[in-house]
């Protein structure tokens, strides 16, 4: 019985790491872009106005950076919201259903767990005033910006890629 046991063992154990090698070399290839970088940064300008849709593509975000990490890339990663993106990132809840509230809340959720992980998030506060977005009542980890336009340009000019997502 012993010896069966340690004998699935052992094939769980190959399984396992002829899958990590298979993967690795899958993951490496992958991506021939990447091909001598050391680092990758990217301004993603964000102007998604449904809850449902913003919620994806900022876990998209996320898990670009983690996946850029895990690749020894060193990540630089800054989101900006502009337009309707604004009213998504505020505590103010008015005017959303119950099922747009639960993105809301999971919208919150990834910028905080982004911002620890040193993604910059900044706010254009001309879209917020147009929208009527309280600037106070931007979640506390987006940095306020006048115009959120100077930032993807500033962004930019540092060799941040610009990535649209609308």
């Amino acid at each position: 019985m012993k010896r069966n046991k340690r004998k699935v063992a052992i094939s769980l154990l190959l399984s396992v790491c002829m899958s990590l090698v298979f993967f690795s070399v899958v993951f490496a290839q992958e991506y021939e872009a990447l091909k001598g970088l050391k680092s990758a940064k990217a301004i993603f300008d964000v102007r998604i106005g449904s809850p449902k849709a913003a919620a994806l593509h900022l876990q998209l975000i996320q898990q670009a950076y983690k996946d850029l990490g895990a690749r020894k890339l060193k990540p630089g990663f800054a989101v900006v919201f502009i337009g309707p993106s604004v009213k998504l990132i505020s505590k103010n809840r008015e005017g959303f259903s119950a099922e747009d509230q639960k993105k809301l809340d999971e919208i919150a959720g990834t910028i905080s767990q982004m911002s620890k992980a040193g993604i910059k998030l900044e706010i254009c506060l001309i879209a917020a005033r147009v929208l009527g977005v309280d600037p106070a009542s931007i979640l506390p980890e987006i940095k306020k910006v006048q115009n959120g336009y100077i930032s993807v340009i500033g962004y930019q000019a540092h060799g941040y890629s610009l990535v649209p997502v609308y």
